[in-house]
């Protein structure tokens, strides 16, 4: 579903808007990007979801909005990501309808195959390292509990935390479909290129592997 997700956050790209990044992160191949705007208005977050909505199909990539289910329908976002505190899975649906796509944050076994068992498109999974891109992700998880997760579960498995070029191989050795990174792209001098190797990356290795 998703090789390379890229998850926006201002306080790293350097002054660019969130729809800046995420239309550098789109020229570099990103299949995916999320909106995260944590402690903004609802207005601050829908104007940038609009624009970001009307870049992301040009790619024929996806366009994901963090926690908020009224951003995601108002800007036309292809869908939603919430975590294990927001809105229930099963209200999203009701909400939003079957073909929207609805992520769920996961940190461990049984709640991925609760997410599963509930009807997610596809898990978030971490932190799989340590990060300080996301202050309350907690401790990291490793590659064994990423592992477990992936073989236990069917639907697609993104790795979130700590994820960069130096360890995105063992992420994707290890049963993930692909990665999500904040860091690794945004905060890069080229957002672009940083884009562009990442993928390409996540692509050799799952041939290498002979998953492609």
């Amino acid at each position: 579903m998703f090789e390379l997700y890229v998850v926006t956050d201002d306080t790293m790209s350097r002054g660019l808007s969130h729809a800046r990044v995420a239309e550098e992160a789109l020229k570099g191949g990103a299949d995916a990007v999320q909106l995260r705007m944590k402690g903004s208005s609802r207005e601050e977050m829908t104007a940038q979801a609009l624009e970001i909505a009307a870049l992301t199909g040009g790619y024929g990539a996806f366009f994901i909005v963090n926690d908020d289910l009224e951003v995601a329908l108002a800007s036309g976002a292809d869908g939603v990501h919430i975590g294990q505190g927001d809105m229930s899975l099963e209200e999203a649906r009701a909400r939003a309808g079957e073909s929207f796509i609805i992520g769920v944050s996961v940190s461990c076994l049984e709640e991925a195959l609760e997410a599963e068992e509930d009807g997610a498109d596809y898990i978030g999974f971490g932190p799989v390292f340590e990060t300080a891109s996301k202050p309350d992700a907690g401790a990291p998880l490793g590659l064994d509990a990423l592992q477990e997760v992936c073989s236990a579960v069917s639907i697609p498995v993104v790795a979130i935390g700590g994820i960069s070029a130096d360890n995105m191989r063992q992420v994707i050795a290890a049963g993930a479909d692909g990665i999500a990174v904040i860091s690794a792209v945004v905060a890069a001098g080229d957002i672009a290129r940083a884009a562009r190797d990442l993928r390409r990356g996540v692509m050799e290795t799952k041939r290498s592997l002979g998953i492609l």
